[in-house]
């Protein structure tokens, strides 16, 4: 079985077919500036060169078009007709309390997703387009919607319930939803698997630390709570959000700067992190070199980083009575020894020892704890694209 995974944002589209017998991926790539000039299409072939093209997309329909053109190109293809693909993965952000598993799209489901729109304004537009594109262009082959909120909808009431009047839950469903969903469950499968232990019997927490970054309390392979929360913006510093702040800080600044709230909630979601605090940049590897020359606030914006991602590994090992194994992932998490370490020396009352030797690594699965840890510390490369992959297999077959 071949799967087609598709990832849309509203000016990108980055896709992978998969090929199920041995999860092995048969070619990736990446539409970008969509609908803009200078758009282009990356394709990479299994062990070959990228091929990259600048042609116009005027919308993700074309995109698509040029998606199936290059898997089924004589000379950099992978398959020979589109019938070799069994069924069409779609990415989509958020399903709301809709949706706790992935789902056969349909016309019920497209609403559904189209009704979540203003819990997820830059993401669930574009997520519908590209399904939409795909259905026009493979009217034929199944279509399935894995969502980045689904797993975290284990949760308990106790975790994602607001401390606001109920009523405002009632109404508007104002919630924890969390998002990297498929991410944590990924890592936190595989986590168990590195173990050789049944993920059912482990309690684990997920870091996924990138740009953009969530730490999950996974227990007995069930997300029990999650950093990010009604948007995104709730939870860790991350490249340009600010995390958790004093709501009253909004009304504070609002008064202070003479700024509208659509002034205030851009600066904390584009303007603030790593990059507000920094003033370097919102990627950490800028930082990083800014702070091994001395830049006193790039030095204090890794320090508030990591004692926030510390704080709330604390927070999740209590509220599941304890933690097994804390995995690091994502750009940051899988490429960054050195963070790793600071993070890790804030827990040594968990039991968390780290082997400097083995810490030394990038990008690769690898336990890096002392021998005899109680609390294991790995790192474990996220794998969003076969995780939807495998949820459009396991769907396909019931």
């Amino acid at each position: 079985m071949k799967v087609l995974v598709i990832n849309c944002g509203s000016s990108s589209l980055k896709y992978q077919l998969i090929d199920m017998t041995n999860e092995v991926a048969l070619a990736k790539g990446l539409c970008e500036r969509i609908g803009i000039e200078g758009s282009r299409i990356k394709h990479t072939p299994q062990d070959k060169e990228t091929i990259i093209k600048d042609i116009p997309m005027k919308n993700h329909t074309v995109a698509v078009q040029l998606v199936i053109d290059a898997l089924t190109n004589e000379e950099h293809g992978v398959i020979k007709n589109m019938d070799e693909i069994a069924a069409v993965g779609h990415r989509v952000v958020h399903g709301g309390e809709s949706f706790s598993s992935s789902v056969l799209i349909t016309d019920e489901v497209k609403q559904a997703i189209e009704d979540c729109i203003e819990l997820a304004p830059l993401h669930n537009p574009a997520n519908l387009i590209g399904i939409n594109a795909c259905e026009e262009l493979m009217p034929n082959t199944p279509m399935v919607a894995v969502f980045d909120t689904a797993f975290h909808q284990t949760m308990p009431v106790k975790s994602y319930l607001y401390a606001i009047p109920y009523e405002m839950y009632k109404k508007y469903k104002v919630r924890k939803y969390g998002f990297h969903g498929t991410s944590h469950k990924y890592v936190a499968y595989r986590t168990a698997e590195i173990l050789g232990k049944p993920v059912e019997e482990l309690k684990t927490i997920v870091c996924h630390l990138g740009n953009g970054a969530s730490i999950c309390a996974v227990k007995n392979g069930k997300s029990m709570d999650t950093s990010m929360g009604f948007t995104p913006l709730e939870g860790l510093v991350m490249g340009t959000r600010s995390g958790d702040i004093d709501p009253a800080v909004i009304s504070y600044l609002s008064e202070k700067e003479k700024l509208n709230i659509e002034e205030i909630m851009d600066i904390l979601n584009k303007k603030s992190g790593i990059l507000g605090l920094s003033q370097v940049s919102s990627d950490f590897r800028d930082v990083e070199s800014a702070m091994k020359q001395g830049n006193t606030e790039a030095q204090a914006a890794m320090d508030v980083f990591e004692y926030r991602v510390a704080k709330y590994i604390g927070a999740y090992a209590a509220s599941m009575n304890g933690v097994d194994a804390i995995v690091f992932t994502a750009g940051l998490g899988e490429n960054n020894g050195e963070a790793r370490k600071n993070i890790c020396s804030y827990l040594g009352y968990l039991g968390v020892e780290v082997d400097d030797e083995k810490n030394d690594c990038h990008g690769i699965e690898r336990d890096f704890s002392k021998d005899g840890a109680k609390v294991r510390s790995l790192v474990v490369p996220t794998n969003e694209e076969l995780m939807i992959a495998r949820e459009t297999k396991e769907l396909l077959k019931k």
